[in-house]
């Protein structure tokens, strides 16, 4: 992990004042806190064996203008010095800071708010490579606010314009990490259970965590039944194989649900005032599930790449 900020940029790009009551301010962060609170935060998901962090700054003496990417040499030697496979650089940090001030007539206050945008931006590099393998450019928001019977004293307790850049500077570091390492994320997925003694015995299975004993249920009442309760078996038999993490089969039968809904929603027909999509419940739910077990499909795709570095091993 590296710092490659220019350190001899301005602090302060611009200040708009509207009324008084709304001020934008824009600032360099501090890169010292945000590389070792970026190198800190990769080292507690403990995906990587060891994390080394190169504490000085590299691009200081770097003309600012336009790209400060590290060159392939550089990179080689930094690699072989930190004995690394490979080196994460922290290269920017932008934010950008809106104070508001806000009088509440119904409570005779004043209430303020200092609401900061972070934009850290993160190359990747591999040893013996020209190019940078990524960049990362992500960014969000962090958030402070006071209240108090008069203007200046709302004021006062407010961050400060230091605390400010150190805080969000070390907010930044957090950011890029979900980009750059696997991560878990949460979704949401329907069962359908009733219609049949089959379906409520399969979703009892379900629940208990048999999905190959629930799967061939929904299998028997696919092959008998027709229409929706043929989609919504269909349906459960992609849930059921997503759950084992067969994606692809999962898929398979994801499709089979939506090609039924189309048939169910009679979407060959053109789509009129009276016949909106919002009248189509079944195409909405299976095209909905189909796209998002395509949108994992490619993300375990993409996880089976990032581990291929540990096939040697």
């Amino acid at each position: 992990m590296v710092n490659n900020v220019p350190d001899n940029r301005s602090d302060i790009a611009d200040d708009k004042d509207v009324n008084n009551q709304q001020s934008v301010y824009h600032y360099q962060g501090n890169a010292t806190i945000a590389a070792e609170s970026l190198a800190e935060s990769l080292a507690n998901e403990n995906y990587f064996d060891e994390v080394v962090i190169c504490d000085s700054a590299l691009n200081c003496n770097r003309n600012i203008q336009g790209e400060n990417t590290l060159s392939r040499d550089e990179v080689n030697k930094l690699a072989k010095d930190l004995n690394a496979d490979f080196l994460i650089a922290l290269e920017d940090i932008q934010m950008e800071a809106t104070h508001k001030m806000h009088f509440l007539p119904e409570w005779g206050a004043y209430y303020g708010t200092v609401d900061v945008k972070v934009y850290p931006t993160v190359r990747v590099y591999l040893p013996n490579h020209k190019n940078p393998m990524v960049t990362v450019s992500p960014n969000d928001s962090i958030f402070w606010e006071a209240a108090g019977n008069s203007e200046s004293i709302v004021r006062a307790q407010l961050i400060s314009e230091k605390e400010l850049i150190d805080q969000a500077s070390e907010f930044a570091g957090t950011i890029p990490v979900k980009h750059l390492l696997p991560s878990w994320k949460t979704a949401q997925r329907y069962l359908f259970s009733g219609g049949s003694v089959d379906m409520r015995d399969a979703a009892i299975y379900a629940k208990e965590g048999n999905w190959e004993k629930a799967i061939e249920l929904w299998q028997n009442q696919y092959a008998v039944k027709k229409g929706k309760k043929k989609m919504c078996a269909a349906y459960n038999i992609a849930l059921g194989y997503e759950m084992q993490d067969s994606i692809d089969t999962a898929l398979e039968w994801a499709i089979k649900a939506f090609n039924i809904a189309q048939e169910i929603d009679k979407m060959s027909e053109e789509v009129t005032s009276d016949t909106s999509i919002e009248n189509k419940p079944n195409y909405i739910l299976t095209t909905l599930y189909v796209n998002e077990l395509q949108e994992r499909k490619n993300s375990i795709d993409l996880l089976n790449v990032q581990m291929k570095r540990f096939d040697e091993k």
